[in-house]
């Protein structure tokens, strides 16, 4: 007999448990679970906290910069389905990776839904997202959609790169130019606003590898964050987030965007003092600094455009 140990399967995804004990006796080889599953595992494989978030910030930007109730609904809609897409595109490349690291919190390697079917899900919102973001017009479609292929960019190998987070920048940054490109006259944003949203998304990267950082290494994965470790992790983040904090400040000053430079210096300052201490302590701070920078991007919202626009701010009538 073999002393090789047979590698370990996954422990069923926690949402499985339900499903599992509704099996029916069925001939070897049929699905596990009902066919319910695989709508809560496409659910969950699209990673929906993220997707909530990008699309209710960068609705929320429509709205601060002026589009009325339609343009909202089409910025949202496009960028709910681009984020769908780039979820589901996640989990569908990294679903043997995830099994091999022994992942079950995972819709697919915890045996939810299958990898082809969550594959299938992410081409269609791809295909879906196109017209909605070209409902906002040629200028604004194309620059959502070079942030959604950024993150397809991302998924399909540039995580594994030192240059992992230029996808992120890219991605981020394109949301405030959708926004502006669909304001009447197409103005385009300013460049401080999109240049802080692309810093908010390094930052972002950052934060968000740090909880798998030792699996994805064991995997393979070399991205920026895995090659620069915890500590190093832990020491950058809160630079870019800064970044853009002092972009958004001084991008149109006012008191508000100087209280906010001063508490994000603080909670910077307090991260690194305390860190060596407690670890937590940074990604912690990071994440308040980047809810601080998120404020600020909404608060700004009435200035995304270049100077010299007639935008200027609710009363602009959204123009598709």
């Amino acid at each position: 007999m073999s002393d090789t140990a047979a590698p370990s399967r996954p422990a069923p995804h926690p949402f499985a448990r339900p499903f599992s004990r509704l099996r029916a006796r069925r001939p070897a080889g049929t699905p596990d679970y009902p066919e319910r599953a695989p709508v809560v595992g496409l659910l969950l494989a699209c990673h929906p906290g993220p997707t909530v978030a990008v699309t209710a910030l960068t609705t929320g930007l429509a709205r601060a910069a002026g589009r009325d109730a339609r343009g909202c609904v089409l910025v949202g809609a496009a960028v709910l389905a681009g984020q769908l897409s780039v979820g589901w595109c996640n989990d569908a490349v990294d679903a043997e990776r995830d099994r091999a690291a022994g992942r079950g919190g995972k819709p697919v390697a915890g045996g939810l839904v299958g990898a082809d079917r969550v594959a299938r899900a992410a081409r269609r919102a791809l295909v879906v997202c196109v017209p909605l973001s070209y409902a906002s017009g040629p200028a604004a479609g194309t620059a959502h959609l070079v942030g959604v292929g950024a993150a397809w960019a991302y998924d399909l190998g540039v995580k594994g790169t030192a240059g992992s987070w230029v996808p992120y920048a890219i991605g981020f940054g394109s949301l405030p130019a959708f926004v502006a490109f669909g304001l009447p006259g197409r103005p385009g944003p300013t460049w401080w606003i999109v240049t802080a949203a692309a810093l908010l998304g390094c930052g972002a990267h950052l934060a968000d590898a740090l909880p798998d950082l030792a699996d994805d290494r064991a995997a393979g994965v070399r991205g920026l964050p895995h090659r620069l470790g915890p500590t190093g992790i832990r020491a950058l983040t809160p630079l870019p987030l800064l970044a853009a904090t002092a972009l958004l400040a001084y991008g149109r000053p006012d008191r508000a965007g100087r209280l906010a430079l001063l508490g994000a210096g603080a909670l910077a300052a307090a991260g690194a003092l305390l860190g060596g201490r407690r670890p937590r302590i940074p990604f912690a701070t990071s994440v308040a600094v980047a809810a601080i920078d998120v404020a600020l991007l909404l608060r700004r919202g009435t200035g995304i455009a270049r100077a010299g626009s007639r935008v200027v701010g609710r009363s602009s009538r959204q123009c598709a």
